[in-house]
């Protein structure tokens, strides 16, 4: 052990250092001397010693997770005595001191649920001695309430470990384990939980009594644990919101046949606490998404009939909604699966859904409508302020609204109805008082979010000219309602009500208008006899009147602003209908005045920061595509219409050209523009107009840009807009970037790349030390899109890059040299931390070793080892599209490798050139870099999920040519950590892998070795599937 942490003492005034203290060198010197204490040999005694003796939890807790860190180790890993010693004391320590800090007694619990994961299939005389949970727990079940949280809490994180799939072990082994867990114990531990529930609730709960109520969150935990078990291994997204089927195991049956399980969680929900009822609210959603085929068609209906009862009657009585606001999610989750599946029911007796679901549809209405007045007179906080959780809500509800839609027509219709009345009534009345407006103008809010997911929740296959006809009665009143607020907005607007418009117009436009709808749908006929709306033209003159109406009322208010253009943007997209929206005389209006004075959002004053521009962006696309329609080559419409930047240009040129200049006024102007710019730049895809921007900008402003990036190059707010404009414009999006041959603007347009690069890599690495916390926004973004745009350059293919060493030009140079530079003042952790670094990064990497792999040769040994240990770490990283690129930098590195070696041994042959010679020498100094990747590419194609089998097949074969030695011990290892019976079977994978393999990297070669890996992936697993032993993959691979 370290000699300096020789007593108790010591560890635990580290440990208090460590937890409390606020200055940050004393925390790291704790840290770094206890990371030297975990790793001593004597640090499972010590620990021992810690919570026998330690008079302090951090000291308590920091032996447990250091215990928990012991028996996780893959390699050397502790002997079976050992851990069953460990495991009985922590169950000892944990009974016998009940008044640990809550803390310490979690992280117990953590490592005996761990070492009981791990030691699943360990036998002791015959016997698995780490399957007796339940014995285990029984004694802290029949104590105290505070002994019960405990016991109840073991199985709880027991259930939740073993459903969890970890990185350090292999895949296989953990569905093995979850597998066997789920056979023999979770249905015991989950009948256990349920009769638990059954007591706690029948003794009449004192909700007052803090234990009594942790007791009862912990129940519910361990519930939904069992019941959220990945029973068959489908490892669902837990990100993702997709309807899951449960997929409960047959032996289950009865318990879901009896009906008191399913009636325990409704009465939980009328007894207990509001802020309980998420909790049980998930139990129920989870026991409502059982597999079908557990049931025969009667059980089924008795089923869906209870559960259908109990969540009407939690309708009919509702907790109060304002304290139980998550509990909506969870009863619309519910009710969007059942709805969801009446289209294939197909059983012959009656399942009421038709019956309760407008009850539902209905309820939520009217409890949303309600909760207006409340919300106004108590000053509460109003969930429309929160429209992320109003979307989640509303697409729920429009699967549920369209069943049986007629009903929630009417009813939308009669509601809507009398709050649009009641609102005029009170806008005509001159003793109307602002709070029966605000009730009104809520009401309506609520009902125009709502009409736009009901209308939203169409499809097409299930949908008739009744139910389109009924749209359009839904759709009239919106546009009426929207006439009558858009003729006050001189006077008020209302911020909530235009947002709930624009979701609904969203709406409308996706199921409506476009290039794949029927134009004799029901709705236009409506349209046509109320407001006089004949075609898909005239309702597309709506929505630019309504948007143009936004802009020039709305536009300092930065979330109607983005709506509004994201609007614009989503109907410029379509081939028919931005045909049709050009004809329109507003279109034309914003084509030729884009300016400040009719578009206020465009002004650069009283901005509150320079990123409330972002949305310039998305207008300019917009109308960059809407110009590009009758564009065509008329250069003097095209000069036209850029008037308003050009002007903008000259401005800040001017200014620049001055010595004091006002530079707020500059930044704002510039960042404007740049953003303007990259609109248009991302629209003009082709390649006509895309010329006549690019001679537009080039020669006469690019100066202006790298004279902005020289000024202001450590403020990211100027730097990032510039950036992102010039990775624009040297991106060959469908071939726009096509010089004629005797143009020389390709290369033109690389020097102003490799000069905006260089300027920006070299101020800003004099930065210095940049905080953790910043160093994205003002180092690591900008280094992200430089990478961005150097890997555009380099793969647009406008550009012959040998020219420039023959010419001795160094732009290539110079822009290769500062990648490397800001390359190396990138920890290796940073490159993978940050998702969009890391992306931009390996792409350009994967270019590189593609097409300059003679640069690559010519770099300085650490700078290699650099670049190979980044892409070693990038092969295991979770980002599949890092680890696809990290395979194919590998496969053209293995192969450059390849052939050098492959020339150097061949007699009569041109000498190899300095950098490949030097590259050779180094590669041959440091084998262990690519004999570390071989194992790696073998460990993951082996022992993991692999997702990019074929990417990683690539550089696998070219690996196993350079290391043949290598390859063949560590085939030896694996082989012969096999069980004995299994060891034949996986030597003979190995040789049909290389079978009829030869010795080269011709495609016809590789091909054939890929399908082989397929073969051998296979074979493995089911080696391995049939195998009672857990194969421990690092242990194969040290």
């Amino acid at each position: 052990m370290a000699d300096h942490v020789q007593s108790l003492a010591q560890l635990e005034n580290l440990c208090k250092q460590l937890y409390e203290t606020t200055d940050t060198a004393t925390r790291l010197q704790a840290e770094k001397a206890l990371v030297e204490f975990t790793n001593s040999p004597d640090c499972l005694s010590k620990c021992q010693l810690l919570l026998e003796r330690g008079s302090s939890s951090y000291s308590q807790l920091l032996a447990a997770t250091c215990l928990t860190k012991l028996v996780s180790r893959t390699n050397n890993p502790l002997p079976l005595e050992q851990r069953i010693d460990i495991r009985n004391y922590v169950l000892n320590y944990l009974a016998t001191r009940p008044k640990l800090a809550t803390f310490v007694t979690q992280a117990l619990i953590q490592l005996y649920a761990r070492i009981t994961k791990l030691g699943w299939f360990d036998c002791q005389k015959d016997d698995y001695v780490f399957r007796n949970a339940i014995t285990d727990v029984t004694r802290f079940l029949q104590d105290s309430v505070e002994y019960c949280i405990i016991g109840v809490t073991i199985l709880s994180q027991l259930t939740n470990e073993i459903n969890q799939a970890d990185t350090t072990h292999p895949l296989t082994k953990h569905r093995k384990i979850a597998s066997s867990f789920r056979d023999s114990s979770l249905f015991d531990i989950f009948t256990l939980s349920c009769n638990l529930l059954k007591q706690a609730s029948g003794k009449n709960l004192n909700l007052n009594d803090e234990s009594q109520h942790g007791l009862l969150m912990q129940l519910l935990k361990l519930t939904h644990n069992c019941l959220n078990f990945d029973f068959i291994g489908t490892s669902t997204d837990e990100s993702s919101d997709d309807l899951c089927t449960v997929q409960i195991p047959t032996s289950w049956r009865s318990a879901f046949l009896d009906s008191s399980t399913l009636q325990l969680f409704f009465d939980l929900y009328h007894s207990i606490p509001p802020s309980f009822s998420p909790l049980v609210l998930s139990c129920l959603v989870q026991i409502a998404s059982v597999r079908r085929s557990l049931f025969n068609n009667a059980e089924r209906a008795k089923f869906l009939s209870h559960l259908v009862d109990g969540v009407k009657r939690i309708l009919e009585n509702p907790q109060h909604w304002e304290f139980a606001p998550n509990s909506v999610h969870y009863l619309l989750s519910l009710w969007q699966r059942l709805a969801a599946s009446v289209p294939y029911v197909k059983a012959t007796e009656p399942h009421m859904l038709e019956t309760y679901t407008p009850e539902v549809t209905k309820a939520y209405i009217t409890s949303r409508l309600e909760s207006v007045h409340i919300i106004l007179r108590d000053g509460l906080e109003d969930p429309l302020e929160d429209t992320g959780l109003v979307q989640q809500q509303l697409d729920q509800l429009s699967t549920i609204g369209r069943c049986e839609y007629e009903k929630t027509c009417a009813l939308l219709v009669q509601l809507f109805d009398q709050s649009a009345q009641s609102y005029q009534e009170l806008l005509q009345s001159a003793s109307a008082s602002p709070m029966d407006i605000a009730v009104q103008e809520g009401r309506l809010t609520w009902l125009v979010y709502i009409i736009g997911a009901v209308i939203g929740g169409r499809v097409s296959f299930a949908s008739t000219d009744e139910q389109d006809a009924m749209d359009g009665e839904l759709v009239c009143r919106v546009l009426q309602l929207m006439n009558l607020t858009d003729s006050r907005l001189a006077q008020a607007g209302n911020e909530k009500l235009e947002l709930a418009m624009l979701s609904f117009f969203e709406q409308f436009r996706k199921i409506y208008i476009g290039d794949q709808v029927q134009k004799s749908s029901k709705l236009y006929r409506r349209l046509s006899e109320v407001l006089g709306l004949n075609d898909e033209t005239m309702v597309l003159s709506v929505f630019i009147g309504k948007i143009i109406t936004n802009l020039k009322y709305w536009g300092r208010c930065e979330p109607i602003t983005s709506k509004t253009l994201q609007l614009l943007n989503d109907l410029s997209i379509g081939y028919s209908s931005v045909r049709k929206l050009v004809k329109l005389s507003a279109v034309q209006f914003m084509l030729n005045n884009h300016t400040s004075e009719h578009f206020s959002f465009l002004g650069i004053n009283n901005q509150s920061n320079l990123t409330d521009m972002r949305c310039r962006t998305t207008f300019y696309t917009a109308l960059g595509r809407l110009l590009m329609v009758d564009l065509g080559e008329d250069e003097d419409q095209y000069e036209q219409f850029m008037l308003p930047l050009t002007a903008a240009f000259e401005a800040v040129a001017q200014m620049f050209s001055t010595n004091s200049f006002n530079e707020q006024e500059a930044k704002r102007t510039l960042v404007g523009l740049v953003r303007d710019l990259r609109g248009i730049a991302f629209a003009f895809n082709a390649k006509t107009s895309f010329m006549m921007l690019f001679e537009w900008i080039y020669p006469s402003y690019m100066p202006i840009l790298q004279r902005a990036i020289e000024l202001w190059y450590h403020d990211p707010a100027c730097t990032t807009p510039v950036l992102k404009l010039m990775a624009e414009l040297v991106h060959n999006r469908s071939q726009r970037l096509q010089f004629d041959v005797s143009s020389p603007n390709g290369i033109l347009l690389f020097r102003e790349t490799s000069k905006m690069i260089t300027m920006y890599g070299n101020r800003i690495l004099t930065l210095g030390e940049v905080p953790k916390d910043q160093v994205y926004a003002l180092k690591l973004k900008g280094v992200s899109i430089c990478f961005s745009m150097l890997k555009a350059a380099l793969s647009g293919s406008y550009v012959n890059f040998g020219v420039f060493r023959l010419y001795g030009d160094d732009a290539l140079d110079n822009a290769l040299q500062t990648f490397i530079k800001l390359l190396l003042s990138i920890p290796h952790s940073d490159l993978l931390d940050y998702p969009k670094l890391s992306q931009s990064y390996y792409s350009l990497l994967e270019v590189l070793t593609q097409d300059h792999m003679n640069f690559i040769a010519s770099l300085e040994p650490h700078v290699i080892m650099y670049i190979l240990s980044s892409i070693s770490e990038g092969l295991t990283a979770l980002d599949t599209m890092v680890c696809t690129g990290c395979c194919s930098c590998l496969d053209h590195i293995v192969t450059y490798l390849f052939k050098q070696l492959s020339r150097s041994t061949k007699k009569r042959t041109t000498p190899l050139n300095q950098e490949s010679d030097r590259f050779l020498h180094i590669m041959q100094q440091h084998p262990e870099m690519i004999q570390q990747m071989l194992s790696t590419v073998l460990n993951i194609i082996i022992f993991e999920d692999c997702r990019n089998q074929w990417s990683m097949s690539r550089p696998l074969l070219g690996l196993i040519l350079l290391n043949e030695k290598y390859f063949s011990d560590l085939r030896n290892s694996i082989v012969n950590s096999q069980p004995p019976e299994k060891q034949q079977a996986m030597h003979l994978c190995f040789e049909n892998l290389m079978e009829g393999i030869e010795r080269n990297l011709l495609t016809k070669n590789r091909d054939r070795f890929t399908q082989n890996l397929s073969a051998f992936r296979r074979e493995v697993n089911d080696s391995m599937k049939n195998s009672t032993y857990g194969v421990n993959s690092n242990d194969m691979m040290s």
